[in-house]
């Protein structure tokens, strides 16, 4: 694979709702980067199995993978939880990691060229797909304000479901998240943590700006 010289490339790892798919737009239209958020193909594909059960195999997903325009990533429908818990087991899976692995570095490496460079957000950017990143960061945010920012997000989308349904959902991907043995949720030593609990968007937008500049000045 070609990569790109001279771009500026941002990994962000972060547990579900912690506000780093928010930040992480907002960084990336600040600095024309391209954004992936790479829990989304990991939901997509959730999607995919659960509508598409006869068809469900190695190679479909492979074709299904080819084919992926960052478009398709923005269907509301992967949001629901149910596609996030699906999504967090198929995540386990060694054979898929591998399909998804290639079209992320593809976009962290080779972004198309009206962009200055790449910013994924995930659960392994950090240690395994973007190691030598420019800039690491690790968001995060308490459990509750997680669940309710999900809960919230779940309104909107006209979804009947409660706060404690969604709480009990957050705890139980956390749990997958941290404790699976293939490429599992981690703190890396140099990446700058950022909590979210009590800060509004733009607050922390300002505060991981800063750190950008000091880098790309320095």
């Amino acid at each position: 694979m070609k990569y790109r010289k001279n771009i500026l490339k941002i990994a962000v790892d972060s547990p579900a709702a912690a506000g780093a798919g928010t930040l992480c737009k907002t960084i990336s239209k600040f600095y024309n980067l391209l954004y992936l958020d790479t829990g989304k193909i990991y939901r997509m594909i959730a999607y995919l199995k659960l509508n598409n059960q006869s068809k469900y195999n190695k190679n479909f997903i492979k074709k299904e993978i080819k084919n992926l325009n960052l478009n398709k990533l923005k269907n509301k429908k992967l949001l629901t939880d149910e596609i996030g818990a699906e999504a967090s087991l198929i995540a386990k899976n060694k054979n898929i990691r591998k399909l998804v692995h290639s079209f992320q570095l593809k976009c962290a490496y080779n972004p198309p060229k009206k962009f200055d460079g790449s910013c994924l957000d995930g659960r392994d950017i950090t240690y395994k797909i973007v190691p030598d990143a420019n800039l690491k960061f690790f968001i995060t945010a308490n459990i509750k304000t997680r669940a309710l920012r999900r809960y919230n997000e779940l309104k909107r989308l006209n979804k009947r479901i409660n706060y404690k349904e969604v709480l009990k959902n957050i705890k139980k991907r956390d749990k997958s998240d941290y404790n699976r043995k293939v490429s599992p949720l981690k703190k890396t030593k140099d990446s700058i943590l950022i909590n979210t609990s009590n800060l509004s968007k733009r607050a922390c937008f300002l505060k991981i700006k800063k750190i950008i500049d000091r880098k790309i000045i320095y």
